[in-house]
């Protein structure tokens, strides 16, 4: 695709985008003051448990494990099969386990930064949450709550 075709197609793609955002393709709140009829939030409430992204976080630490535990197990495997192998055979299985070996060190690496950000996520969810219910509260208890508060949260 040359470059003056892909500006095209940008431009093209600037020019239909409209003012009003749409998610799953629902139409946009039109408000109260709308003589249409009036679309809001859908009925229930978003909900994040700090338990699930925990539980996922666990999940893929548990999946390190096992890879690990293949990972020794292939390791053992390999017994007697040295690097200088003389015999083809030899040498290619070398190089599948040597290629397993690092794709399974890759997806470990992966699998442990997933894992501390789900964990992270549920964790600052949390204090989101627990800020906002602190501030809720110090505005329906009055100033002097209030005021200690912020005084204690320094």
């Amino acid at each position: 695709m040359a470059w003056e075709e892909w500006e095209q197609l940008k431009a093209a793609a600037a020019e239909r985008q409209s003012a009003h955002m749409q998610l799953n393709q629902l139409p946009a709140d039109r408000g109260a003051t709308s003589a249409g009829p009036v679309y809001g939030p859908p009925s229930g409430r978003l909900r994040s448990d700090k338990a699930a992204w925990s539980k996922a976080g666990e999940g893929l630490r548990e999946l390190r494990t096992d890879m690990g535990k293949a990972l020794t197990k292939l390791e053992d495997a390999q017994t007697g099969l040295d690097k200088g192998s003389a015999f083809l055979t030899a040498a290619a299985q070398r190089g599948v386990f040597d290629s397993w070996t690092r794709r399974v060190k890759d997806i470990d690496e992966w699998c442990d930064g997933l894992a501390g950000v789900l964990e992270k996520t549920g964790n600052d969810q949390l204090r989101t949450d627990e800020a906002i219910k602190a501030e809720i509260v110090a505005l329906s208890t009055g100033s002097e709550t209030a005021t200690a508060a912020q005084g204690s949260g320094r």
